[in-house]
């Protein structure tokens, strides 16, 4: 439901009180039919995408098959990946095709809802640390906002998740965290593999996919999408990250070697995988989490569905044992999980610049 408020200029309105306040998100401002970008959302000229740092060759992120898991080939090309790009899709995952549909049909009916019933959910208001809907990525901390408004839910107990969550997507998100465990764990089995860590114990799965996080994404259609971004540059802190993207597109991660932008396409019934932080600090730096970011879109409405799979809160992360054990050098020293995420969710955006956290 569009807000009561039609205007064409924000300057009456007070746009951190609209927006995060009164819980109408980006998703009320650009349902007031503004003409031009309010300039809390104008980003720095160097964080604005330039097409002329686009990657002209669009077909390097890859996209494997997911048949027949125990290929050699499909594990080899998983692990490849993981090192050269730090993103790779998977297509005939296992995931059934019902379940992913379902869950962006869930994450448009839930911002559908009217403010006050999504501003429940809101850091202020929820009843759980659990639940949060908020916009941009951290309000008080970003000179710039982002345009793209969220709701997370890190996953405590089934019993939680029926009780607390959204009922509009509730059950929706649900199974798709669940049809994607299977997933998860043969991608890490594989990852753990090309490190020679034949052994995957219950220490290990707890440090590798112990917790998990799903994200409601939502990034409207924006006035002026040369002035801002939907996600600005950043890596995620996730052991690994799927994402679910609709077919509108905007996912860009920087190519290692060159430092340009390579577009993720869209594929129809494909999960983007990428590694996270918690990931590469892990295997001490074989894989790598890349930067990557979301570009606004002037014609549509775009969503997206990422799980994040965490180490638990308490985990201490490190390199792996085997492999300081086979002669590596750490080239990261052993941080508290929840201390390494609490670093990240307390400043904007800044490309890599978390990891130097966990740097020796």
């Amino acid at each position: 439901m569009a807000p009561s408020i039609s205007i064409t200029n924000t300057k009456s309105l007070n746009i951190m009180d609209f927006v995060v306040n009164k819980g109408h998100g980006v998703k009320g401002l650009a349902e007031l039919g503004l003409k031009t970008l309010p300039h809390q959302y104008i980003q720095p000229p160097q964080e604005r995408f330039d097409s002329s740092n686009e990657e002209p060759n669009q077909d390097s992120i890859p996209v494997i098959d997911m048949s027949n898991w125990d290929d050699l080939n499909v594990a080899k090309a998983i692990c490849d990946a993981a090192s050269k790009w730090g993103f790779f899709q998977i297509v005939n995952h296992g995931v059934p095709i019902h379940v992913l549909d379902d869950v962006k049909d869930a994450t448009r009916k839930f911002f559908a809802l009217p403010a006050e019933e999504k501003l429940k959910f809101s850091k202020e208001k929820s009843v759980t640390n659990s639940i949060r809907f908020g916009t941009s990525f951290t309000p008080e901390a970003e000179k710039a906002l982002e345009w793209k408004d969220y709701l997370s839910l890190f996953f405590v107990s089934d019993d939680e998740a029926e009780t607390l969550w959204p009922s509009v997507c509730r059950n929706q998100a649900l199974e798709y965290i669940k049809s994607s465990e299977l997933v998860v764990k043969k991608l890490l089995k594989i990852l753990m593999n090309g490190l020679n860590v034949k052994e995957v114990d219950e220490a290990k799965e707890s440090k590798l996919m112990g917790s998990k996080r799903i994200n409601l994404n939502y990034y409207p259609k924006c006035p002026n999408p040369e002035l801002t971004v939907g996600v600005g540059r950043h890596s995620d802190v996730s052991t690994l990250t799927i994402l679910l993207q609709d077919e509108i597109g905007g996912l860009y991660v920087r190519n290692m070697a060159t430092m340009k932008w390579i577009h993720v396409p869209p594929v129809s019934g494909s999960l983007v995988i990428n590694v996270g932080d918690a990931l590469q600090i892990i295997s001490n730096g074989k894989y790598k989490s890349v930067e990557h970011r979301v570009s606004a879109n002037g014609s549509s409405n775009r969503i997206s569905v990422p799980i994040f799979v965490n180490p638990r809160p308490s985990d201490v992360i490190g390199p792996l044992q085997e492999l300081v054990d086979s002669g590596e050098k750490p080239l990261y020293k052993n941080v508290v999980y929840s201390d390494y995420v609490k670093h990240f969710f307390r400043k904007a955006h800044d490309g890599k610049a978390t990891i130097d956290f966990a740097k020796v």
